[in-house]
């Protein structure tokens, strides 16, 4: 009896085994069509992080290196020095070529008091000068009234020859020293203009100068940032990547010499199929798995959706206008914001893959 149930169960063995598959092949179908339902996946994604490079902003020979691969830097930290001293000997030929200005700046402006002073001392003369005029043109005209007067009386025969002679000489006289002042002012007015034209010189060199003083003061300035370009700085906060420079090495200005990569900031950027979007929208939360760390539990969720496939933003997009145009289902990329980043801050890296679940529906 033993013997027949046996036989009988080993001939309905791979029946049961057959049914056993099927209903374990049903139930993980049965899974796998509520999971889609749930979750729209890729595994084309992608840890994304801020980066910056550090470049050479002069010319010169590495004097230092302070950092060593992948160190973790802080923000303003000096990375690496070029040999400064022919900056240092630029800033101070600067500086002296202000003060040499400075100088010149000086002189101009007493030169130009010197000016104004003279100009003043010919205004006073000048002034001397007019009166003067006026006095000997009132002298004058009174010799002359008295010429005339006393001619009248020699003709009547109330005058001598000799006072008549006298006063036709101090008539002379007054004349020549009237017409003499007449000529000093002329020659003070002139001398005024001289004065006035030295005093316009003056403040058109005092301009010249402080214009000159101004491009002084900026070449020192620039002078001064090229010696502080010199100690190469950090831009940002995080760990430095692979460095691609030595002690010794001639760099040029707009040298890329490191990168340094955030490691505080992540995010993921997964490509998801154009027939994968119709329930996705931005809030909707995303479970992520790393390649590296398949037992680490993140969590994020969907803060935007790129506006154009990938293809667009490839060197050559695609013409689809062509006669051999091939319809290809395109990716869009979508930034997934990971939650409390600070948590897996010794695990995420940028460039590491990841699988990506967006849940869609309830």
């Amino acid at each position: 009896m033993a013997t027949e149930e046996t036989n009988s169960f080993r001939k309905n063995m791979p029946r049961i085994i057959i049914a056993i598959v099927l209903l374990a092949g049903a139930f993980y179908g049965f899974q796998s069509y509520r999971y889609n339902q749930k979750f729209e996946t890729t595994d084309n994604a992608q840890i994304e992080g801020n980066s910056a490079p550090v470049l050479a902003r002069v010319a010169g020979y590495v004097q230092q290196v302070n950092v060593a691969d992948y160190a973790t830097v802080k923000k303003g930290q000096v990375l690496a020095t070029i040999d400064p001293q022919e900056y240092d000997v630029a800033l101070q030929q600067a500086e002296a070529d202000y003060q040499s200005t400075l100088a010149d700046l000086q002189t101009a402006r007493a030169e130009l008091a010197n000016a104004q002073a003279n100009l003043r001392n010919v205004q006073a003369g000048l002034k001397v000068a007019q009166t003067n005029a006026d006095v000997q043109a009132i002298r004058r005209d009174k010799a002359r009234n008295d010429l005339n007067r006393d001619q009248n009386l020699y003709k009547e025969q109330s005058l001598t020859q000799k006072q008549l002679e006298d006063s036709r000489n101090n008539a002379h006289v007054q004349a020549s020293q009237y017409q003499a002042t007449v000529e000093q002012v002329a020659q003070a007015r002139t001398t005024q203009g001289v004065a006035q034209a030295a005093i316009q010189r003056a403040q058109a060199n005092i301009q010249k100068v402080e214009a000159l003083l101004k491009v002084k003061q900026a070449a020192i300035e620039n002078a001064k940032l090229r010696v502080g370009y010199a100690q190469i700085t950090a831009p940002i906060e995080g760990k430095i990547g692979r460095k691609n420079v030595v002690v010794g090495q001639y760099v040029q200005p707009g040298q890329n010499l490191m990168t340094i990569v955030a490691d505080s900031t992540f995010w993921v950027v997964a490509n998801f199929k154009e027939t994968q979007l119709e329930k996705m929208k931005i809030g909707q939360p995303v479970n992520i798995k790393l390649d590296a760390y398949p037992n680490l539990d993140i969590k994020g969720k969907v803060v935007s959706l790129s506006e154009a496939t990938g293809a667009r933003f490839a060197l050559l997009p695609p013409d689809n206008a062509s006669g051999n145009f091939v319809k290809i289902t395109q990716r869009v990329p979508v930034k997934i914001e990971i939650q409390n980043p600070q948590n897996y801050k010794e695990q995420l890296r940028a460039g590491l893959s990841t699988e990506v679940a967006v849940q869609v529906g309830n």
